[in-house]
């Protein structure tokens, strides 16, 4: 319970670590446009977490439940359906993210009125292969080349 609890803070600590950049970018208009690469890379961890999450709890599954088979006991099993069942509560989790995300860039455009200086932040994060991410990129790197 104690490492669900410690992981559950560090998940909001990093929220309310990520919040303050997000409303700097709704003063910055230029924010997420130069910070557009760490956004799409952050968005292609997303998108890979989505991936090898599924793949990871059905292996550990399978091998939980392949331990408890050979070993004949029924407790085992009962403990490796609850681990099964924990890590896909855990699972499930990870696909919220995005959503999370969505609804807190929806809270900002509610309260500030508007999305343009945070639609980069947004675009990258949620759909890093997104065309539109590149063009923010490039802009990224136009701003760099006109401040050298």
């Amino acid at each position: 319970m104690k490492k669900n609890f410690l992981f559950l803070m560090t998940f909001v600590l990093g929220f309310v670590a990520f919040m303050p950049n997000v409303f700097a970018a709704t003063t910055d208009p230029q924010f997420c446009v130069r910070t557009s690469e760490i956004w799409q890379f952050v968005g292609y961890g997303l998108f890979a977490l989505k991936i090898l999450v599924p793949i990871i709890i059905i292996i550990f599954g399978v091998i939980d439940f392949a331990k408890a088979a050979v070993s004949n006991d029924d407790s085992a099993i009962k403990k490796a359906g609850s681990s099964l069942l924990r890590r896909a509560i855990v699972g499930i989790c990870i696909f919220f993210v995005p959503t999370i995300v969505n609804v807190l860039f929806d809270m900002i455009e509610n309260v500030t009125g508007s999305l343009d200086g945070i639609k980069a932040c947004e675009t990258c994060l949620l759909t890093p292969t997104d065309t539109e991410c590149d063009e923010y990129i490039r802009d990224a790197d136009n701003l760099r080349g006109k401040s050298n």
